[in-house]
């Protein structure tokens, strides 16, 4: 069953379509990633589908509702959660506090535990919860915005680039956290720039070319597949 739907997706930025027409679903429990250069329309696509940006026309629908229209915190709130390229924490803020900003809509008794369950994913962030954001390594930033969001308690988290800016180590292991994440049954939907791992995470692909979706499928197919490997492995075609 389909968590995320959208059908016709357009986004303009004044006379320029970055988004086309694009049609993409994210089944219950999936990790999908979208794939593409840089300019292709992956970033303007997540934006469109968290409300971040308008889009003209298009439909969006989430775990069964019309989200046309719908603001940004209000499909926050419903579960449709986005960690923004360049992470977005609030830098003069704890950590602690950033966590708490992911849990502001909440009242429930089980924001403490899921804290605790953050600093048992991120020990780095347990040992540097009262250190201001703004003073943590990029990759400690990306534990961040990523707990952040997970205290929001996402059913669908949409992914902008995590591993962008990180050192090859550092950005393996958060490729590896957003894998155990899906693994717990949170379901994702990734734009990475080192197609290479998305694909080897992922169970289904989009590629996307100017604005429009030209390829899609199993990821390990598209992990095999000629085309993907030349434009965006760096591999010549045999």
């Amino acid at each position: 069953m389909s968590l995320l739907e959208i059908r016709g997706l357009e986004v303009r930025y004044g006379g320029i379509r970055a988004v086309k027409g694009i049609d993409l679903e994210v089944g219950a429990g999936e990790m999908v990633c979208l794939i593409g250069a840089n300019g292709a329309g992956k970033s303007s696509t997540l934006r469109a589908i968290s409300g971040l940006v308008p889009t003209a026309p298009g439909a969006v629908r989430f775990d069964g509702g019309d989200f046309a229209g719908i603001p940004a915190f209000r499909r926050a709130r419903a579960g449709l959660v986005m960690v923004p390229e360049g992470r977005g924490v609030f830098a003069r803020l704890s950590v602690e506090e950033n966590l708490a900003m992911g849990a502001y809509v909440r009242a429930d008794a089980e924001v403490q535990p899921d804290r605790a369950r953050v600093f048992e994913i991120f020990p780095r962030l347990a040992e540097r919860s009262r250190q201001t954001a703004g003073t943590l390594s990029g990759g400690e930033q990306q534990m961040l915005a990523i707990g952040r969001a997970l205290m929001s308690r996402p059913k669908l988290l949409a992914l902008d680039e995590p591993s962008m800016g990180l050192a090859p180590i550092a950005a393996q292991k958060i490729l590896q956290v957003i894998r155990d994440i899906n693994r717990s049954g949170v379901t994702v939907l990734l734009v990475e720039q080192n197609a290479r791992s998305a694909l080897a995470l992922a169970h289904r692909a989009y590629v996307m070319e100017s604005g429009e979706i030209t390829l899609s499928g199993e990821a390990r197919a598209l992990l095999a597949d000629p085309r993907v490997r030349e434009a965006y492995l760096g591999e010549a075609a045999g």
